[in-house]
């Protein structure tokens, strides 16, 4: 219906607001623009978003509205605003919030958020009645997914609901002018959640001041579990090598890097080198953990005043890197802890190596019991776990003349990181690029639109990988992913991504019409996902791993649903392919309907399986015997360490296996080539603690003189070309084996070497696509995977392309690893039921 625009006339319209404007103070910042343009009517929640009814002047309306988006609170995002008008059969005095009604959930889910400035002055005014209150709030800030049992959101859906306003509390969140009116997490030392300390065996500790006693604990090298927003943590002093040391042997984890929080950027810029963007990230509402570059003077850090320190981190926090992972304070709690400490602590999840992150006090009494010395506690519960998200910022290379129409750099709010990173000139947008290595607290769930073509996509469920795991619900033109679940071979993350999962389909009353799986027919999610398949007799779309990542890089670059195949690049350590091997290392000419393979890297043995990944010595041998004959290897470098440690192991064997196929499939693995390097470096050669850490610890050797020094010669050569009867082109890195070889025999630093393996692969990788290019369509291509993690590959890489004139389109809203898999995953599904045409 028309809408008539006489500004004399008098007209009453319904004002559909969509997107995420629920708990983050959007109907009060209605009711303000409605008073202040004259206005009677009514607004509520229901499931679709927010409903507003209004009768005012035509001119009167049209400025509401565009106040509405242009004072949109903090935290709000709207995604639409539908204006009609309505028959004049509704009589309004005033202008007034309603109850919320309960209706088709069509509407989004808030983060988290870090505490706003407001909220963080008033817990330490001695003068405010939040004075030392470890769960100040408002509309601006605090819990919102990580309480929420249901919508629309209200107090009574949450696990605030106990919690029974007290009247000051009450007078607030009813008074208009109040930052916290409808602020449902609102609470305060009177009537809200309380902290308490606990020994290890549970026994609570009779102190006036928890707080004040954890500060104490952490200073005399104790270990407490503390009860945050979305999960239970781990912390001790960073700077106390002993006690860092007993965390890890007490939490089973040996050698993955631990994160860290310090009180401000002051104390975090005593131990790393920060740039604008990175202080950004770290200040903003998501507080995220930044991974930053340690300063090179880390031995002898200096205070703000210029003064030595002698509170060096520990070694152990981060063994074989180049960067800390740090993080702000991000709730009351948190700044009153840190507020006394002048060190960082680590802040790691509160759990055993691999398991979920404990949200329940009782399951951190039983489970955490025999790792931390005390445990801080809250009666608050956490509903839906949710871990710190990762992120990190990578300069770019990018040249604005190589830019495609649909490459543009997205808005902030499309982003969803700082407006100061995103808002800036194009020139000034284009010497970064932040990449998200994990998607959760802050981010998680708020959705990713879609390309153009997918505005009226089915619904669709997406079941994501194995490792790394998040899902995807796919309607309306936008993807919802689930926070960071996990690695699923462990029985107990596996529990709790179905417990999440049947909790977003409740939350968004999610009716897939597909379910899609990876085609791992092994997978726990693949498996699950084909139950409810045949349950609720739904199609079930099996989607390549490769090109589930792709796809992922494609959507939320916003290329459109119509476009032409591109070539997709996608290295990571392994996913199913579609001749029953592995793959790893693919050149893929794709869309969103399907891809040919074009080029990959030359299949390699993984001896022994899944044990290939954490036993990398497997996979130097394997690439070594490849290249040539084992006597020959011992009688030309039988007097290099590698060979010795090799010549070690069963030999006969090991080449059965091989020769035989018996548990060691070939793999087109490129995280399994930066493994056999690492090894052959002796990083990791034995073993590994965790997935990746020989690859993570050859990228840190890498000095930037030394990369320099090989740009301009000497870069390890690869091969490449056809082998007999394949259609592919091949990556074969023959060549760099025996180099490597001839290095180590001269006695080269690792340095030297771990930078003429980034650079060699970087160039092959180009050449790959140079030869690949009369079969392009597209001078867009996608760099994705695990392995683009590699800050140095993929600056490499980039620039090389770039300076083909290829337009690169790399990862930022999910991560290149699988924790983006499930979007990729959703998109292909929703584009085979599309019924649009064939592009390949």
């Amino acid at each position: 219906m028309a809408i008539n625009n006489h500004p004399s006339i008098i007209s009453q319209e319904e004002i559909r607001v969509r997107g995420t404007v629920q708990g983050v103070g959007f109907r009060p910042t209605v009711y303000r623009l409605a008073k202040a343009c004259n206005l009677v009517g009514e607004v509520c929640n229901d499931g679709q978003g927010v409903l507003i009814y209004v009768s005012g002047t035509t001119d009167a309306i049209a400025d509401f509205v565009q106040r509405l988006q242009t004072d949109c609170p903090p935290l709000a995002k709207i995604e639409s605003i539908d204006r009609t008008s309505y028959p004049g059969d509704r009589t309004f005095h005033d202008f007034t919030i309603t109850q919320s009604v309960n209706s088709t959930v069509q509407t989004q889910i808030p983060p988290d958020a870090a505490t706003c400035p407001h909220c963080q002055a008033e817990t330490f005014d001695v003068r405010s009645r939040w004075y030392n209150y470890p769960f100040t709030n408002c509309t601006h800030c605090g819990p919102r997914l990580s309480i929420i049992r249901s919508i629309p959101y209200d107090r009574k859906q949450t696990s605030m609901a106990k919690f029974a306003m007290c009247p000051d509390c009450a007078r607030e969140y009813h008074d208009i002018e109040n930052r916290r009116f409808h602020a449902q997490p609102i609470a305060c030392p009177v009537c809200g959640p309380r902290v308490w300390l606990e020994w290890a065996n549970g026994e609570k500790i009779d102190t006036s001041n928890p707080i004040d006693t954890v500060c104490t604990l952490l200073k005399q090298g104790e270990i407490v579990a503390i009860k945050g927003l979305g999960g239970i943590h781990l912390a001790c002093d960073a700077t106390n090598e002993t006690t860092v040391q007993r965390l890890r042997s007490r939490k089973q984890r040996y050698h993955k890097p631990f994160a860290l929080m310090a009180r401000d950027l002051e104390v975090i810029e005593q131990y790393c080198t920060l740039n604008a963007e990175e202080k950004e990230l770290l200040q903003s509402p998501a507080a995220p953990i930044v991974l930053i570059d340690i300063t090179s003077n880390r031995a002898n850090c200096r205070d703000v005043a210029g003064n030595v320190s002698t509170a060096k981190i520990a070694d152990s926090v981060a063994p074989g890197q180049t960067t800390l992972g740090f993080m702000l304070p991000y709730t009351p709690l948190h700044h009153l802890i840190l507020q006394q400490l002048d060190s960082p602590i680590i802040l790691t999840s509160g759990n055993l190596s691999d398991e979920p992150q404990c949200i329940d006090n009782q399951d951190a009494r039983l489970k955490l019991g025999k790792i931390a010395d005390y445990l801080l506690l809250h009666n608050r519960d956490i509903v839906n776990r949710v871990d710190d998200s990762v992120v990190r910022v990578i300069p770019s290379q990018l040249n604005p003349k190589t830019l495609g129409k649909n490459s543009k750099p997205l808005s902030s709010q499309e982003r969803g990181f700082p407006n100061p990173v995103n808002d800036r000139s194009v020139k000034e947008r284009h010497t970064l690029s932040i990449q998200t290595l994990r998607r959760a607290r802050g981010y998680a769930p708020k959705p990713i639109n879609l390309p153009p073509g997918f505005e009226k996509c089915p619904p669709i469920l997406a079941m994501g990988s194995e490792l790394k795991n998040t899902f995807c619900l796919l309607r309306d033109g936008q993807a919802i992913l689930s926070q960071h679940l996990g690695d699923l071979e462990n029985a107990a993350a596996f529990n709790a991504y179905q417990n999440t999962l049947n909790l977003y389909l409740n939350l968004f009353d999610h009716k897939p019409s597909a379910i899609a799986t990876d085609k791992h027919p092994e997978y726990l999610s693949t498996k699950l996902g084909k139950e409810l398949a045949t349950a609720n007799n739904l199609s079930l779309h099996p989607i390549q791993h490769h090109h589930a990542h792709i796809a992922a890089c494609m959507a939320e670059n916003s290329i459109p649903l119509t476009t032409p195949p591109l070539l997709g690049i996608a290295l990571d350590g392994l996913g199913y392919g579609e001749d029953g091997t592995i793959w790893g290392g693919e050149f893929l000419l794709a869309d969103y309907q399907g891809f040919k393979r074009l080029g990959k890297f030359k299949p390699i043995a993984m001896i022994g399986g899944e044990q290939a990944i954490y036993q990398p010595w497997r996979n130097t041998y394997a690439h070594l015997i490849a290249t040539l004959d084992w006597n020959k290897l011992k009688q030309e470098y039988g007097d290099l360490d590698l060979i010795q440690f090799l010549d070690q192991k069963p030999h006969h064997l090991l080449n059965q296996l091989i020769e035989k196929g018996i548990n060691s499939p070939l793999a087109s693995s490129a995280g399994r080539l930066f493994d056999a390097v690492a090894a052959a470096l002796g990083i990791c050669r034995a073993d590994c603690s965790y997935e990746g850490q020989a690859a993570i610890e050859m990228e840190a050797l890498v000095m930037p003189d030394s990369l320099n020094y090989v740009k301009e010669g000497g870069a390890y050569p690869f091969k490449i070309g056809k082998l007999d009867q394949e259609t592919e082109l091949i990556l074969d890195p023959y060549p760099l084996w025996l180099a490597l070889l001839d290095d180590l025999q001269q006695n080269a630093s690792k340095s030297l070497i771990a930078a003429k393996f980034h650079q060699g692969l970087a160039d092959a990788i180009a050449t790959m696509v140079q030869q690949l290019r009369p079969d392009l369509i597209s001078n867009q291509v996608i760099l994705t995977g695990g392995v683009f993690q590699n800050r140095i590959l993929l600056t490499q890489v980039r620039e090389n392309l770039e300076r083909m004139g290829m337009n690169v389109l790399t990862h930022s809203l999910v991560p290149p690893n699988d924790g983006g898999l499930s979007l990729g995953q959703a998109v292909i599904a929703a584009r085979c039921r599309g019924g649009f045409r064939d592009n390949l």
